[in-house]
């Protein structure tokens, strides 16, 4: 388990080539300032934080800034730490080209064993009004938000915002925000990211509503969706008069061939770094794949990132977006990292979408607050955001790690995966027992659902599972939760 130190520090996504770690840690961040990835004046993560965030030691991270600053790529101050240098020639962002088509492991899905089916509640009680306890996915814990740190930028927001700041905004969003938001995008998720390339929206899904209302503006008639997702993301896309074809699905995750349904489609909605609900992250051939399909038809990736910063046992995936900035759209948001009652998100668009989603947003900001946005500017910028995620992986990653022990121990033969990233996994069932479970988990008080939940109408019903989110209950319930969890999963025989 990684020690406490590393809470402290900012987040670098950097992809490492090559045997020799010194030497590629440096081709990889010279790469990032060179590309304009990283601009001048954007501080660096500690040698001792970015070690153990890369999984090397701390003097080879040192040594590799230090000729880094020889060499002028980057500044060294007492009290200011390692920065970006200011360099004399210019610079401009250029895409990278798309990864190398490369073998990745086969990542195992869930697939249902023979094992017994869960036995039915030992007594027939009345069923509770009210779950006692809540593992759905898709929400944090909400009693760990940051409060005193929120409270903190939030007054520094108000002190410093201009008058201006409380009349009607700018429909991209407060520059402020926008601003902080390229930094840290291009730092921590790999984006290719300017302020005037970013839209603030109220939640991913004002985001999704405003894409789709300007793609079908454009004449695009399918946007393809995954096997496995939310029902509503799939209900927004229709509602704008999109088709929604489904993509294949095997054990390496979507497929993406150009003679499946995303031949014919104009864009497609994915989950690459960690798809929602099953939990892999879309192999490097594959991610490649996608990118060029796009390139060739002119069509768009609607990349939506929704958990990006949370990641355990792998190097970080990069956002898909930074292989091709202008055929990407990428969407992100604060819903998993903070709160989704801040109603914060954010789009990075192609320079050919920006007017577009611009002018269908509408003349000024009528739906994100500007004094929330300056304060989210504030926490992000100080490094307060920063220093809330470390936290929250840290806490999100123990709790996952007793999920596994527990079930190891209650139910042996139940298979957990997805868990390398994100804030849920999935527990494969028998064969036919799924809704027998979720009998059996509402009769003891226990929300949780079901992989069947996420499955596209159409898509063949050959996953048993549950879809656990770890991340939901409060430290005072979670033990509690995980108990009432493994008294409903199928026992080994002889197991009690």
């Amino acid at each position: 388990m990684a020690n406490e130190w590393a809470t402290f520090g900012a987040d670098l996504h950097l992809e490492l080539r090559g045997p020799r770690l010194r030497a590629g840690l440096m081709d990889a961040l010279r790469e990032a300032v060179r590309s304009g990835r990283l601009e001048a004046g954007t501080r660096l993560p500690s040698s001792r934080s970015l070690a153990a965030d890369l999984g090397m030691a701390r003097n080879t991270v040192a040594d590799a800034y230090a000729e880094l600053v020889a060499e002028g790529w980057l500044t060294a101050r007492q009290g200011s730490g390692t920065r970006v240098a200011r360099r004399t020639e210019p610079r401009r962002a250029e895409p990278r080209r798309a990864e190398p088509r490369r073998a990745e492991p086969r990542r195992p899905e869930p697939r249902p064993g023979a094992r017994p089916a869960a036995a039915p509640p030992a007594r027939a009680l009345p069923r509770p009004s009210a779950p006692a306890h809540n593992l759905k996915a898709g929400t944090p814990d909400l009693a760990s938000f940051p409060r005193a740190e929120w409270l903190k930028a939030y007054r520094r927001a108000l002190t410093a915002a201009p008058n201006e700041a409380f009349g009607y905004g700018d429909p991209r969003g407060r520059i402020e925000l926008r601003t902080v938001l390229a930094e840290y995008l291009a730092r921590a998720r790999g984006v290719y990211a300017r302020p005037e390339r970013i839209v603030v929206c109220a939640g991913f899904v004002h985001g999704l509503m405003l894409i789709g209302q300007v793609l079908r503006s454009r004449g695009v008639r399918d946007v393809a969706i995954e096997s496995y997702g939310l029902g509503l993301h799939a209900g927004l896309l229709t509602g704008a008069g999109l088709g929604t074809p489904v993509l294949p699905f095997d054990e390496r995750g979507t497929r993406v061939e150009e003679s499946g349904p995303l031949g014919s489609a104009g864009a497609v909605l994915m989950t690459a770094a960690h798809q929602f609900p099953l939990g892999g992250a879309l192999p490097p051939d594959r991610r490649a794949e996608v990118v060029d399909w796009a390139r060739a038809s002119g069509g768009f990736v609607l990349e939506d990132d929704y958990d990006g910063e949370f990641r355990y046992d792998r190097q970080p995936v990069g956002a898909l977006q930074g292989l091709d900035p202008e055929r990407v759209v990428y969407l992100g948001t604060a819903s998993k990292s903070l709160a989704p009652g801040l109603r914060l998100a954010w789009m990075v668009l192609p320079e050919s979408l920006v007017g577009e989603v611009v002018a269908a947003k509408g003349v000024v900001d009528w739906v994100s607050s500007a004094p929330d946005q300056l304060a989210f500017a504030e926490f992000l910028g100080s490094g307060a955001y920063d220093r809330h995620v470390r936290a929250m992986r840290l806490r999100y990653r123990r709790r996952r790690d007793q999920l596994v022990a527990a079930v190891a121990a209650h139910s042996p033969e139940t298979r957990v995966s997805g868990i390398a990233a994100g804030l849920h996994a999935v527990l494969a069932l028998p064969p036919g027992t799924e809704q027998d479970v979720l009998r059996a988990a509402a009769w003891n008080g226990l929300a949780v659902q079901g992989v069947d939940q996420f499955r596209r109408p159409g898509v063949p019903a050959t996953l048993d599972g549950l879809v656990v989110g770890y991340a939901t209950p409060p430290d005072s319930a979670w033990q509690s939760a995980l108990r009432t969890l493994c008294r409903v999963l199928p026992q080994a025989p002889g197991g009690g």
